[in-house]
């Protein structure tokens, strides 16, 4: 009899390894017939518990830990506006030149005039709290932990200032910025625009709040470790004036950062679409040479 139960036994756990060998029991859902895994897009992820603490990545086909970085896109809108969907419009050129990359698009807290609220450093924050979650994950996603940091306008700022202000948090290799601020105190008294937003998000004016603006300046946190830097910036520009990139330059200068810095000619806050693949091309080239 017990013979004959062993059998039984033995013929049951054959067809469940025959049943999962098919409908394959491993935890990666999106495996394509080959083996490899297929393309995968996920959207309104969470990486906090604030209702603009989401993101949305983009997972390629083929994706490995060993072969595939990611590349991190931050939104502009000077802090107050604009949304993770922005990327959207470079999906395309960014995929083209970074054919290997997984992307993720973060949304931040926007600060509110009329309600005073989400005052900086709550965007810094936020950056921080997403670039933790995110390499949390990067095990389950099948992707590589080494990252790249972009941004334009307020984006590129944040993206800056993660990089530089902490080093520690994400092993981030390189930063893309376009038309950025980096040094606060100096955009301040550019325009009623600056003077207003900034007062308002720092609590006051560079006179009244040094520290504030100092901590919020990608500048102040340049030194001869900071990872490498590619930047450009619109010659025309009326919005964040291109001087906020000349200092940017000269602070990686002094500290011997490896950087590249383009001007472009007649182009204002916010490139014309065929301007960026050429840029795009450029920023890859860069980070290839430091991956």
């Amino acid at each position: 009899m017990f013979k004959n139960i062993n059998n039984l036994l033995w013929k049951s756990l054959v067809s469940i390894l025959i049943i999962c060998s098919i409908w394959s029991c491993g935890s990666n859902i999106d495996e394509s017939p080959n083996g490899a895994l297929a393309a995968l897009d996920l959207f309104d992820q969470s990486y906090g518990t604030e209702q603009n603490q989401i993101f949305d990545i983009y997972l390629p086909a083929g994706r490995s830990i060993a072969k595939t970085p990611l590349l991190i896109y931050i939104h502009g809108g000077a802090w107050v506006e604009g949304s993770k969907e922005e990327f959207n419009q470079f999906k395309q050129a960014l995929s083209a030149v970074f054919p290997e990359y997984a992307f993720v698009s973060i949304n931040y807290r926007l600060y509110n005039f009329n309600m005073g609220i989400n005052k900086f450093p709550a965007q810094e924050n936020d950056v921080l709290e997403a670039i933790n979650f995110i390499q949390s994950k990067t095990i389950d996603w099948n992707i590589s932990d080494q990252i790249i940091l972009a941004g334009a306008s307020a984006g590129g700022h944040l993206a800056l200032l993660h990089t530089y202000k902490h080093p520690s948090i994400g092993k981030v290799k390189a930063v893309i910025a376009f038309f950025s601020p980096t040094q606060l105190a100096e955009l301040y008294d550019f325009s009623y625009f600056t003077q207003t937003g900034l007062g308002g998000m720092l609590g006051g004016s560079p006179k009244d709040q040094p520290e504030a603006y100092a901590a919020s300046s990608p500048i102040t946190y340049i030194d001869s470790k900071s990872v490498p830097t590619i930047f450009f910036h619109g010659t025309s520009d009326i919005i964040v004036p291109i001087s906020q990139s000349q200092l940017l330059k000269k602070a990686l200068i002094d500290a011997g950062v490896k950087y590249e810095f383009t001007e472009v000619p007649n182009q204002g806050h916010g490139f014309t679409l065929d301007t960026y693949p050429g840029l795009f091309q450029q920023a890859a080239k860069f980070v290839k040479e430091q991956m």
